[in-house]
C-alpha cells in the first residue's frame, strides 16, 4: 500500500481572533452560519486574513477538495492500494476510510469538513468514514512506520513520476503540500528522507496527486 499525506493543508475553521472581523460577520450573516463552525476561506475572508501568520498557506479548502477527489475517486483507492491522510496547518490529522465517497460539490464538501471539525468523526452504518485528531506530522509518520518517506517539492532532485513510482519500495509514503504557495516548513522537512521535483515549475496539488496516482496504478495493475 502507498500512503499519501497532504501536509500543512489549508483546512481549518475560522480562528477565534478573526470571527469579529467585518468580512467574517458579513459572510456569516449572508449564509446564516456560525463563524466558529465555518471553514476559513480566503475567497470570502480575504480582508480578515491580512497579516495572519502563514497567510499564504491558509484559507484554501478548495485545494484539499480537488486533491482528495483526484485520489479518492481512483481505482487504487477503491481497491485499498492507497491510503490518504490530511495533515492540517494546525497539526491535526484527518484519516479517510477507503469506503468514503467524497462529495463532488464544493459546498457539500465544505459542510462535511465543518461537521468533521466539530464532531471529530463522520460515521455511516456504524463505520467511521473520516476521523480527525490532534497530532503532528511526525507522530503520524511514527505510527505508520513507512519504509521510505518522499517529499514532492520544487526544491528536490529532478525525476519523472514514472521512474519514482517504479523504484518505490512497498509501504512507502509520499508527502504533497496541501497549500497554495511556499515550501514545506522545517518541521515537515525533518520527516522527509528524499525530496524530488517532478516538473520544472510548481504544479497545483491536485495535478501532482492525479499524476502520481496514475503512475502508481501503472505499476500495480499490470
Amino acid at each position: 500500500m502507498l500512503t499519501i499525506i497532504l501536509a500543512e493543508s489549508s483546512l481549518e475553521l475560522i480562528p477565534k481572533k478573526l470571527q469579529n472581523h467585518t468580512s467574517v460577520k458579513s459572510y456569516s450573516k449572508k449564509f446564516k452560519k456560525n463563524p466558529s463552525k465555518t471553514l476559513l476561506d480566503n475567497s470570502w475572508h480575504f480582508g480578515a486574513m491580512k497579516g495572519l501568520e502563514n497567510e499564504i498557506k491558509r484559507g484554501r479548502p478548495d485545494i484539499i477538495h480537488l486533491t482528495l477527489l483526484s485520489i479518492c475517486t481512483s481505482p487504487a483507492f477503491y481497491e485499498n492500494k492507497i491510503q490518504i491522510f490530511v495533515h492540517t496547518i494546525n497539526n491535526e490529522i484527518i484519516s479517510i476510510n477507503n469506503k468514503t465517497r467524497l462529495p463532488k460539490s464544493y459546498h457539500r464538501f465544505q459542510g462535511l469538513m465543518e461537521k468533521l471539525f466539530i464532531t471529530k468523526s463522520i460515521d455511516s452504518e456504524n463505520e467511521i468514514l473520516m476521523e480527525l485528531e490532534q497530532s503532528s506530522l511526525s507522530e503520524l509518520i511514527s505510527k505508520l512506520n513507512p519504509s521510505k518517506i518522499v517529499g514532492l517539492t520544487t526544491k528536490g532532485q529532478k525525476i519523472s513520476l514514472q521512474k519514482l513510482t517504479e523504484q518505490l519500495p512497498k509501504n512507502s509514503c509520499i508527502i504533497i503540500g496541501g497549500f497554495q504557495k511556499g515550501h514545506f516548513s522545517s518541521e515537515t522537512e525533518k520527516n522527509i528522507q528524499e525530496s524530488f521535483s517532478i516538473n520544472n515549475s510548481s504544479l497545483e496539488a491536485h495535478i501532482v496527486a492525479s499524476r502520481l496516482v496514475y503512475e502508481y496504478e501503472k505499476t500495480i495493475f499490470i
